[in-house]
């Protein structure tokens, strides 16, 4: 069985820097593409949700615990 090509326009920066992770992590581009595609496969979807943030996200965050945020930032 022979291999397909898949090609993409990426923006050099994020592929220099998504590049130098892969090779951290010991593997190539092409080996992260074949996993990203294997778990498309295997999930018969995106293997991560995919949606806009909530604007009222904060809304579910109780007032103690947004208080107790502010005051460990004010922590010395």
């Amino acid at each position: 069985m022979s291999d397909a090509t898949v090609r993409a326009r990426i923006d050099p920066e994020l592929k220099d820097e998504t590049d130098r992770i892969f090779s951290e992590l010991g593997i190539s581009t092409t080996d992260a593409i074949r996993m990203f595609l294997s778990q498309v496969k295997l999930q018969r979807g995106l293997p991560f949700s995919v949606g806009l943030p909530d604007q009222n996200e904060d809304l579910l965050v109780t007032s103690s615990m947004r208080q107790s945020t502010l005051d460990s930032v004010y922590d010395d």
